[in-house]
C-alpha cells in the first residue's frame, strides 16, 4: 500500500484528485493540506511514500516546500494548472507532474511506475539482511540552480564536479550548480555505479568509454560525452581493481 499525501490550496483540486485516487487500490491518501507549513508537519507526522504537490501556492510554492523537507524525502509528483512553468521548471524529461484537470490515464501509468519503484524499496526494508541505503542508479534526485529545477535519473548523470563549496552537476546539456560537498556526496551515491575519482570529481562508471594511462601512475578516464577526467594515482589503483576480471 502507497500511504499519500494531497497538497493544494485549492479544496475542490484536493476533492478532485482524491476522487480519483479512489479508483487505485494501491494507494491510501493518509492526509491532505492546503499549504507548505502544514504540509510540513503533516510529512514529519505521516511519513508519505508519496505526496501530490501543487506548484503555485500562497506564501511558499512547491518547490520551497521540497527544500524544508528534513530527512529522506518522499516521492513527489507535482500537479500543477501551469504548462509552460512546469515546462520551465523541469525543462527535460518530465515524467513526474500531471496537468490539471488530471486525466485519469495518465494519472494510472504514473502511479503503476511509482507502485514498482516504492514496493521495490519497500522489499529491501523487509529483507533480513543490512541494506545499503545509498541512492541506486535507477533513483531520481531533485535538483534546483536559482528558479531552474530538474528532477534527474541518476544514470544520466555523467559526472560531479567540485567548485569550491559547491557541486557542478553534469547530465543532458545541462550544469547546474548545487550547494553540496563532493564528500556528501560520496556517502549517498552508490559505489557499484559512482567513482570518486580524485578531490575534485566523482564519475559515473557506466559512463566511461575508454581509460588510458597518465602521468605519475595516475589514469585518464574518457567518458562517452568526449569529458576527459583526471584519476588520483590512489584511486587510480582502486579503479583498476574494480574493473579488472
Amino acid at each position: 500500500m502507497i500511504r499519500a499525501l494531497v497538497i493544494d490550496d485549492e479544496r475542490l483540486a484536493r476533492q478532485e484528485l482524491k476522487n480519483l485516487l479512489q479508483n487505485f487500490e494501491q494507494i491510501q491518501v493518509v492526509g491532505e493540506s492546503g499549504n507548505v507549513d502544514e504540509a510540513l508537519d503533516l510529512i514529519d507526522k505521516e511519513n508519505p511514500d508519496l505526496i501530490f504537490l501543487d506548484i503555485q501556492m500562497p506564501g511558499k510554492n512547491g518547490f520551497e516546500l521540497l527544500d524544508e523537507i528534513q530527512g529522506n524525502a518522499p516521492d513527489v509528483v507535482f500537479v500543477t494548472a501551469y504548462d509552460e512553468y512546469a515546462l520551465k521548471a523541469f525543462e527535460v524529461n518530465a515524467l513526474d507532474y500531471l496537468m490539471k484537470p488530471v486525466d485519469e490515464d495518465r494519472l494510472a501509468e504514473l502511479i503503476s511506475q511509482i507502485d514498482t519503484k516504492i514496493s521495490k524499496k519497500k522489499a529491501q526494508q523487509e529483507a533480513p539482511v543490512i541494506v545499503d541505503d545509498r541512492l541506486d542508479i535507477t533513483d531520481q534526485v531533485f535538483l534546483k540552480d536559482g528558479e531552474k529545477c530538474w528532477f534527474v535519473q541518476l544514470e544520466k548523470i555523467r559526472l560531479f564536479e567540485s567548485e569550491g563549496n559547491y557541486v557542478r552537476v553534469y547530465f543532458d546539456e545541462n550544469r547546474p550548480l548545487i550547494l553540496k560537498s563532493l564528500n556528501a556526496l560520496t556517502d549517498r551515491l552508490s559505489e557499484k555505479y559512482f567513482f570518486r575519482a580524485s578531490r575534485k570529481h566523482i564519475l559515473n562508471l557506466r559512463w566511461i568509454e575508454k581509460v588510458e594511462t597518465w602521468f605519475n601512475g595516475g589514469l585518464l578516464v574518457i567518458l562517452k560525452d568526449g569529458t576527459k577526467v583526471e584519476v588520483s594515482r590512489r584511486q587510480s589503483v582502486k579503479l583498476k581493481e574494480m574493473m579488472a576480471l
